[in-house]
């Protein structure tokens, strides 16, 4: 199949494609006499894998490390947990920090009047903040 329905087949847009080639997530697939590359079906199950991991929050060198233990039938389970248990906790602080960014802002906005006045709480904060 060419760029544009192994993109549809596999939900990745043909830009992220090329990028996961030029990167060598996707090995580049053959060309055809034409010059369009040549797609298989093992192509898109690849990249709706990247595209899942992606989804969960893995960046492009933990999708690696994870292409690398799932085609290792001699892998360890214990890996690929590691790698999971990890980002969930990465994730759990990112999301911690984004509810203490929204509960100030919040406060701030609760602070400010929100009228023709032109003092604001929200403003001085933000000229204030160390």
């Amino acid at each position: 199949m060419n760029i544009g329905q192994a993109s549809k087949a596999s939900s990745v847009s043909q830009r992220m494609i090329r990028h996961y080639e030029k990167i060598g997530l996707v090995p580049a697939p053959p060309r055809r006499d034409s010059g369009y590359r040549d797609y298989s079906a093992a192509d898109v199950y690849r990249l709706r894998f990247i595209a899942n991991a992606r989804d969960l929050g893995f960046p492009i060198e933990e999708i690696r490390t994870l292409l690398g233990l799932w085609s290792d039938t001699a892998r360890s389970s214990s890996d690929v947990k590691a790698l999971a248990t990890d980002r969930a906790s990465e994730l759990g602080q990112k999301a911690a920090t984004l509810e203490e960014m929204r509960r100030l802002l919040l406060d701030l906005a609760a602070r400010c009047h929100g009228d023709d006045r032109p003092d604001c709480p929200i403003l001085d904060d933000l000229e204030h903040r160390g």
